[in-house]
């Protein structure tokens, strides 16, 4: 390989990095919802994978029956979660088109999927 073209990849490959990294600040201000039990529970998760808030009806809180609103916040906790990093798969997988790098296999896997 030539120096020009050797050049070329690693400005090629500075360039990407760069992207990615603008493109995780990004995902990491971007929010996703999930809710559990016909909407009874609400979750927010932000593309940094944390929980922003919880929304409970009030209709779902019955104090004899507090393992199913634990059951619910879990569900909806999990699946705002998991959207989240799928948000960020997503975004990073645009940017990489599936690219393949020795020993690291697909980007777009190192980000949840």
């Amino acid at each position: 390989m030539s120096k020009k073209m050797l050049g070329d990849l690693m400005r090629h490959a500075q360039k990407m990095q760069e992207e990615m990294m603008k493109a995780q600040e990004e995902a990491r201000e971007k929010t996703v919802e999930a809710t559990a039990g016909g909407g009874m529970v609400t979750v927010t998760a932000s593309g940094a994978g944390q929980i922003i808030s919880i929304k409970i009806e009030k209709d779902v809180v019955d104090p004899e029956d507090v393992e199913m609103l634990e059951d619910l916040i879990l569900a909806a906790s999990n699946e705002a979660l998991r959207r989240a990093q799928e948000l960020v798969s997503d975004d990073m997988s645009k940017l990489t088109g599936g690219l393949q790098i020795p020993g690291l296999g697909n980007i777009g896997n190192m980000f949840g999927r």
